[in-house]
């Protein structure tokens, strides 16, 4: 697991995340400090971050 630090796109606090190096995902997770959804899609080639985007979930 690697922790990724990134900005909120609702609130703008840095927030960071746990990621497995072993698979690009899609998924939702709920920001820790405004409690807002984000959809987080990350990419990796060979173990190393090729790709990250957390995209705001209106409400």
């Amino acid at each position: 697991m690697i922790e990724h630090f990134f900005m909120c796109p609702h609130c703008w606090q840095e927030i960071s995340m746990l990621l497995d190096p072993d698979y690009s995902q899609i998924y939702v997770e709920d920001c820790e400090v405004c409690c807002n959804p984000i959809e987080i899609k990350t990419s990796f080639f060979e173990g190393e971050m090729s790709g990250f985007e957390a995209l705001k979930i209106g409400q």
